[in-house]
């Protein structure tokens, strides 16, 4: 697979950049993007095949859930069963941030995002390259790092593209 590499201002970044990148998440392909944490490795969430390439492209075990990211609190409605007032006050207080919350999942959520379970981790990441590409792809993004399973998880783009190049259609330098 030949990866693309799209380098944006960190700060302010280009939607016509990113664009691609949003429409290879729809499509089923694999991006890797900085957050405010570590780069992450994304996948429509609502995809159970497009995410099961996050598991191949890090060598990681089917049984480790991920974090689906989203880019406004309305999509967690979608993703959950119930948001409870505390949650919904962690939301309020944190969002968009390095926050990640369980809540009981809803159905539309595929099995091979929990690793089964009955929950999901949902977060909203505070990165601008991060939450302008979720919002314009138009889908949860499942979302662990961007390293091969088992290595430390990678905060430049640099060591994003050590490990990932030729597993992932974009690698986002921002």
């Amino acid at each position: 697979m030949e990866t693309r590499v799209v380098r944006v201002d960190p700060y302010d970044p280009r939607q016509d950049l990113l664009q691609p990148c949003a429409a290879a998440l729809r499509e089923g392909g694999l991006v890797a993007f900085p957050t405010e944490t570590v780069y992450g490795l994304g996948a429509n969430a609502l995809d159970p095949l497009a995410v099961s390439k996050i598991f191949n492209a890090k060598g990681r075990p089917q049984d480790n859930p991920l974090i689906v990211h989203v880019s406004r609190p309305e999509s967690v409605a979608l993703l959950a069963r119930e948001i409870s007032p505390t949650a919904q006050k962690l939301m309020e207080t944190f969002w968009p941030g390095p926050l990640t919350l369980l809540f009981p999942k809803s159905d539309l959520v595929p099995p091979v995002v929990t690793a089964g379970l009955s929950t999901v981790a949902i977060r909203m990441p505070d990165h601008p390259v991060a939450h302008l590409l979720i919002d314009l792809a138009g889908v949860p993004v499942a979302a662990p790092s961007a390293n091969i399973s088992g290595s430390p998880s990678p905060t430049t783009f640099e060591e994003t593209h050590a490990d990932l190049d030729g597993k992932v259609d974009y690698i986002i330098d921002g």
